[in-house]
Parts: C-alpha cells; sequence; structure tokens
C-alpha cells in the first residue's frame, strides 16, 4: 500500500506532476481564461492579465503548451496570427480545477477564513 502512494508511479509522484504542470503566478490564470473563452490571441491575453509581461506571458504559454494543457494554432497568415486554446487533455483538466475551486471556498467557510 505504501508503495502505491509513495513510490515512483505511485499518487505523490502523479499528483506532484500535475501541480508541477500548473504551477506559476499566471498558468491558472491563463488556464481558467482560455476555458471561459474557446480560442484567444496572445494580445487579448496579455490585456485580460493585468501585470504579466509579454516575456513572462510567452514562457507560460510555451510551458502550458509542451504540457499539452493548451494548443498553439498558427494560421500562417502575415501578418502573424496566433491564438491559443485549451486542448482536450487541458478541457479534462479543468474539472479538478472546478473541484479545487469548490474545495477552497467550502475550506475558507469551515475555518471561517477569508476567500
Amino acid at each position: 500500500m505504501r508503495t502505491n502512494c509513495l513510490g515512483p508511479d505511485g499518487a505523490v509522484a502523479h499528483v506532484s506532476r500535475v501541480i508541477d504542470m500548473i504551477r506559476g503566478r499566471w498558468k491558472l490564470q491563463i488556464l481558467f481564461r482560455l476555458y471561459a473563452d474557446p480560442a484567444l490571441r496572445t494580445l487579448q491575453l496579455k490585456r485580460d492579465l493585468h501585470g504579466i509581461s509579454q516575456k513572462v506571458l510567452t514562457q507560460q504559454l510555451r510551458e502550458l503548451a509542451s504540457d499539452r494543457l493548451i494548443e498553439r494554432v498558427d494560421y500562417g497568415e502575415k501578418p502573424l496570427r496566433v491564438e491559443y486554446r485549451l486542448s482536450p487533455i487541458g478541457r479534462k483538466l479543468m474539472p479538478l480545477l472546478k473541484a479545487a475551486r469548490a474545495f477552497s471556498v467550502a475550506h475558507a467557510a469551515d475555518t471561517g477564513t477569508p476567500e
């Protein structure tokens, strides 16, 4: 039983892998923004995520795409037109993130801490 939880193929390793995929100041915001709108261009994401630099946005988008949570769609047009959207894997992750939100709300209510 201990190996099922703590071993290299156990629960801790798999949950840690997911946490690593969404770790980063802006990744959750990007994911939820793309959940709200099916496809967004980089400039719209930058406008919506107040305070993010272009460099950091590009880095976070690349990491999310590398983990296959989002898709980068290049239309091959001049001027350059690129959109980002949740991938099928990213859409599968959203119920988990929404459940984490519900847990947080319930936990705050149970412990009397502000949201």
